[in-house]
């Protein structure tokens, strides 16, 4: 496909009519203006230039040039709020108005070009409600900081170093100490095969732990690999010296019943929230109340136009507008 960076139209605060302040956080109707109007002009040269009969490509191309645009209002959002000395909670919230604004525009325009089914929906609400809820994180109002997770190979080299120091104390002769290094080599062989990634979607660090989180929208009818994959990281984590503490967070309510889930749950290695419960723990750790923001302004069947929403409802995919 060709490059299309060179056709998005380009963001300058003084040209134009969305002009930027603290009460951006209030002024929706114009933000979804604003995307809609240069979706417009994006979807004009992606259809001239990508072609009307290449879906998928004219699907991508405008998800990339709504995120550009979003990518640029959202920097100047923040050099205006620096240079402005807005609160923290003003910032998040125009941060969090403008992502949402931009799905709701992405969201229309990809289901304009290729109309959306059951499976490529629920894939990309995953695909957006993971940084919608990171933004929290991103621009927090409690004093939290990000950490780098640990490599599991350097996990693997301590571990090692440590059982091999204790092998060394034990009253056996060298054969035997080899023979018992030689059996606990074979088990980190089959762990290694798996190909451990101690890295999650989110880390911080706050007065008492490191917190480790998984965002899921939710579970499908074949989670038994992903959910054995993270018992086995939290089973890691839970056995390092720092006070490393793993969270999960589901956007769906209904997931408390799933089986994947309440193992997970019941697991004692993981801590598992759905729906509201989910909304408490961001708001717990970050300091912001995102599920009244959710409220107050999230309304995706307004918000959309009456051909997308009609869709949706044609084909029953409302569920995963839950949020």
């Amino acid at each position: 496909m060709k490059d299309l960076s060179l056709f998005q139209p380009s963001f300058d605060r003084t040209g134009l009519d969305l002009n930027i302040d603290n009460t951006l956080k209030n002024r929706k109707q114009d933000i979804l203006a604003y995307f809609r109007e240069r979706a417009s002009e994006s979807l004009e040269v992606i259809r001239s230039t990508v072609g009307s009969n290449d879906y998928r490509g004219m699907a991508d191309a405008i998800n990339k040039a709504v995120t550009k645009t979003r990518d640029s209002v959202i920097s100047s959002v923040r050099q205006v709020a620096e240079a402005e000395k807005w609160k923290r909670s003003e910032l998040l919230e125009t941060v969090l108005i403008v992502t949402y604004c931009s799905y709701v525009v992405m969201i229309d325009n990809r289901n304009e070009v290729w109309p959306y089914d059951y499976m490529a929906f629920s894939r990309r609400i995953g695909e957006l409600w993971e940084p919608f809820c990171k933004l929290c994180f991103d621009y927090p109002i409690n004093n939290i900081s990000p950490f780098i997770p640990p490599l599991f190979s350097e996990v693997k080299r301590q571990l090692v170093k440590e059982l091999k120091d204790y092998i060394a104390t034990l009253p056996l002769d060298d054969e035997q100490r080899s023979e018992l290094i030689k059996y606990y080599e074979k088990v980190w062989t089959m762990v290694d095969a798996g190909q451990v990634q101690l890295e999650l979607d989110l880390h911080f660090v706050t007065k008492r732990s490191k917190i480790n989180v998984d965002f899921k929208s939710g579970f499908g009818s074949n989670e038994k690999g992903n959910t054995n994959r993270l018992l086995l990281v939290a089973s890691i984590y839970s056995n390092l010296p720092d006070n490393y503490k793993c969270v999960l967070l589901v956007r769906s309510e209904e997931d408390t019943n799933n089986n994947y889930f309440k193992t997970l749950k019941n697991s004692g290695i993981w801590e598992a929230h759905c729906g509201s419960a989910a909304y408490d723990k961001i708001y717990e750790y970050s300091g912001y109340d995102l599920k009244s923001f959710v409220q107050n302004n999230v309304d995706w069947d307004e918000d959309f136009t009456e051909s997308t929403t009609r869709h949706f409802a044609e084909h029953e995919l409302g569920t995963y507008l839950k949020w």
